[in-house]
């Protein structure tokens, strides 16, 4: 085993592996003839240094970029003012020795729930990676920064648009939701053109584990590094895109752990804004 001081390329090439493969990290040393060690921390300071840099490629669009994200939203199904598909997708890890049972989830595995905005080419817009995977989803839309900055600052369809998301968050004047019980073709129209715009971010998710298939088994490592290792490959993910390395969306089978809970709150502005949607376009 090599024990001199490890070179930049050599703690790429480990940390690329492993969120790779998700092999152990003693066959990774194994193979690449370094110690296990040496291989977690160098997946340790690489996802490090990829968080570091995540502002500059997991971004809000600005106001021109969301003119085309609108634009690439609307050719799918015809859904109007649309920026962005929020969800979340659980990160499978080993049981934490603190606060354990929070970490247990729906489906009785432990868990990092992830929420995730993306784009209309399932590019990340947004993500956070750190909560329990017992926290429902619209709990931790309502507790993150963009969940606030749009309640704060949100302008209207026309200036910041909408984003969708399934029937667990609250209908919001800037998040629409499907109707719960449609009772007119124009809402099973508007049902349907939801579900198939919204159906990006879930592709999204697949494309994330099956490019990285660290997060499609079971991370062993505490919580806070898992979180780093997601917020790592979403980086490059977004990365691929831009480089146009795509994959198939065969592939990308993501099994959606759902949330389980309907959240029927719709205050009437935000009914109107529904509403008004299902009127001009459905």
């Amino acid at each position: 085993m090599r024990s001199y001081s490890l070179s930049s390329i050599s703690q790429v090439e480990m940390a690329l592996r492993y969120y790779a493969t998700g092999d152990n990290m003693k066959t990774i040393g194994d193979t690449l003839g370094f110690h296990k060690s040496s291989v977690s921390r160098s997946i340790k300071d690489v996802s490090q240094a990829l968080v570091d840099i995540s502002p500059n490629f997991i971004k809000w669009p600005s106001r021109d970029q969301k003119v085309d994200i609108k634009r690439g939203f609307y050719t799918i199904a015809g859904f109007p003012a649309v920026i962005g598909a929020v969800d979340c997708t659980h990160v499978r890890i080993i049981a934490p020795s603190e606060y354990e049972s929070t970490y247990v989830n729906r489906k009785g595995f432990h868990s990092i729930n992830t929420q995730a905005i993306c784009d209309h080419e399932g590019r990340f817009l947004n993500i956070v990676a750190k909560w329990p995977g017992s926290n429902h989803d619209s709990f931790i839309f309502r507790e993150s920064n963009i969940g606030a900055y749009l309640e704060a600052h949100h302008r209207g369809l026309d200036v910041d648009g909408l984003l969708l998301g399934d029937s667990g968050y609250a209908c919001s004047r800037y998040l629409l939701t499907p109707f719960l019980r449609p009772n007119t073709e124009a809402q099973m129209r508007y049902n349907d053109a939801h579900t198939r715009t919204r159906t990006v971010i879930e592709r999204c998710f697949g494309w994330l584990k099956r490019r990285f298939m660290a997060l499609h088994g079971e991370i062993k490592c505490k919580p806070d590094r898992v979180a780093k290792i997601i917020a790592a490959c979403a980086v490059l993910h977004n990365i691929a895109l831009d480089r146009r390395e795509r994959m198939d969306d065969a592939f990308c089978d993501q099994d959606v752990l759902a949330d389980g809970d309907v959240n029927e709150a719709v205050q009437p502005l935000n009914n109107n804004i529904r509403q008004f949607i299902v009127d001009n376009y459905f």
